[in-house]
């Protein structure tokens, strides 16, 4: 019976996949309606367990996927990787209702530079306080702090190591989490109610993936709204990291 079952799933990878994630918020939710009350989310419970069980499967494999490089739960990375991870993001613009999208106007566009700006100036002045102190390093790890995917982007194009590029990488990786459980947290400080205030937010912290997750575990109506924006940050970011923005740190440091 076990021999079938351990079969099943192995050759049912993607089906397995759904099936874990599925029980895992299953869980969240009543970690978070019993025990904190609803003051933090499922969702947001369910990203901790989800790094938690990527931490175990990293040590277990000795590999660099996490969970995914364990065989019964391979079909995790299939279904936590590019393709549908874009698929889900592109299809939460469907929802989006035009006549909202435009209240966001100018103080939009606005969120949306300072989104891109002042996490790149955070970002490259810790890496100057680290001993980082040439152009090309402050600016593919102040990218990094844009998203993590304009770090590499960046990086390439202004002929950054692949150290920088992971070191990059893992700044927009430290950012998305902390957005992803700090959204829920902080929502009704941030007053996070409407479109509009989703789409700032969404501008302002620039991380596709932080940004849905969190605003899933805050109200998933603002997901798309959020969302939207936050795509938009990631090519403005693309766009002015390996130009704008590395020639103002050039003539800064030489």
């Amino acid at each position: 019976m076990l021999e079938m079952l351990e079969k099943t799933v192995l050759h049912n990878g993607l089906v397995t996949a759904f099936a874990v994630v599925g029980l895992i918020m299953y869980v969240s939710m009543l970690v978070s309606r019993h025990l904190t009350f609803g003051r933090v989310h499922g969702s947001a419970i369910a990203i901790l367990i989800g790094l938690g069980l990527a931490y175990w499967g990293g040590l277990h494999s000795g590999g660099q996927k996490g969970l995914a490089d364990l065989s019964l739960f391979s079909g995790i990375g299939l279904m936590g990787g590019a393709m549908l991870r874009d698929f889900a993001i592109v299809a939460t613009a469907f929802e989006v209702q035009a006549s909202e999208a435009r209240k966001a106007g100018l103080i939009g566009a606005i969120a949306l530079v300072l989104g891109t700006v002042l996490p790149f100036i955070v970002g490259a002045s810790v890496a100057y306080a680290f001993g980082y102190t040439d152009a090309v390093s402050m600016t593919t790890i102040g990218a990094g702090a844009v998203t993590y995917i304009v770090g590499p982007v960046t990086g390439a194009a202004i002929g950054a190591s692949s150290e920088l590029v992971a070191l990059s990488i893992a700044t927009g990786l430290l950012k998305a989490i902390m957005v992803m459980v700090g959204t829920p947290v902080a929502a009704r400080f941030l007053g996070l109610r409407t479109p509009r205030s989703a789409m700032v937010f969404g501008g302002l912290a620039g991380t596709v993936s932080g940004v849905s997750a969190g605003l899933a575990a805050t109200d998933r109506k603002l997901v798309p709204y959020g969302t939207l924006v936050a795509t938009f940050h990631t090519g403005l970011g693309c766009l002015l990291g390996p130009s704008l923005l590395y020639f103002a740190v050039k003539s800064l440091v030489g």
